[in-house]
């Protein structure tokens, strides 16, 4: 199946960070988790996918097309939802809609109104009398209107509470059902990938950790328990991640074996969240 995108050698130098030659797929009709630390890299790789920044060097396709060169094409099939909801807060949703609605050749109305439907948006609402949450849903709303074949999501989840989450999760399901479709999802709340993303791509300090399927990464990964007197200079260096306590510690690793080989069966063995590994991995030592 082809890739829908494919990110390669990207590089971004700022004067205190740096989005160090980057790379990672997304094949067509799947979800990608995009996860990691507070100023990790991830809305700056977003902003360079869709051509919002000026890379450094490597290049970005989208739909096998080139990101710059071919970018209006390209944007008119994307549905992007930024973290940061700002529209002219005077302006009624309607009026938003009749804003966006003619850059878009696919603008679908009766989807805007099923859409504004399902998410209690009424038309008549001036943007300042939404929520954060509403805001949210009004902008997802805007995506999926004009048959977006790709949708780019910068923490979409964050304002919303549990059961709009669900409802906005299980969309998401639905609209890959589509193979066609894809999404990239970048998320603080783990448990929403682990409930919906078929692939996690974890960056941390302007460099990619992995990019994997979700079942291969929860597979690979283990939590370890144990007293701190099991500890020494030598299994310390093969613990990814660790967090000591009066009562013990609590490590990541990669490899079920290894632990069996160092630590025997006095060490409790639990399976991660990604949580868990996004957390230990930013502990490493």
């Amino acid at each position: 199946m082809d890739n829908i995108l494919e990110v390669s050698n990207v590089s971004k130098k700022f004067k205190d960070f740096t989005l160090n030659d980057i790379s990672f797929n997304l094949k067509s009709g799947y979800i990608m988790g995009f996860i990691g630390p507070n100023g990790a890299g991830k809305s700056t790789t977003i902003k360079l996918i869709m051509n919002l920044l000026k890379m450094d060097s490597g290049y970005v396709k989208v739909f096998g097309k080139d990101s710059i060169k071919d970018e209006v094409e390209i944007k008119e099939r994307i549905g992007f939802v930024y973290d940061e909801v700002s529209f002219y807060e005077y302006l009624k949703i309607k009026e938003v809609k009749n804003i966006v609605a003619p850059f878009y050749k696919q603008w679908d109305e009766n989807k805007f109104k099923t859409f504004c439907s399902d998410f209690g948006l009424n038309e008549k609402k001036k943007i300042k009398e939404l929520s954060k949450g509403m805001k949210m849903k009004f902008s997802l709303t805007l995506a999926l209107s004009h048959n977006a074949d790709f949708i780019i999501m910068d923490e979409p989840t964050s304002g919303l509470d549990p059961v709009s989450r669900r409802e906005v999760l299980d969309l998401f399901q639905d609209i890959i059902q589509d193979e066609n479709k894809s999404i990239l999802f970048s998320s603080h709340i783990t448990s929403d990938l682990e409930r919906i993303a078929d692939y996690i791509t974890f960056i941390n300090k302007g460099s990619i950790v992995f990019s994997e399927s979700k079942d291969d990464v929860l597979d690979k990964y283990i939590v370890i328990k144990g007293n701190k007197e099991m500890l020494n200079n030598q299994n310390r260096r093969l613990i990814l991640g660790i967090e000591e306590s009066s009562f013990g510690f609590t490590g990541l690793m990669n490899n079920k074996d290894e632990v069996l080989k160092v630590f025997g069966n006095d060490v409790i063995i639990e399976k991660p969240t990604l949580e868990d590994i996004m957390v230990y991995t930013n502990k490493k030592r």
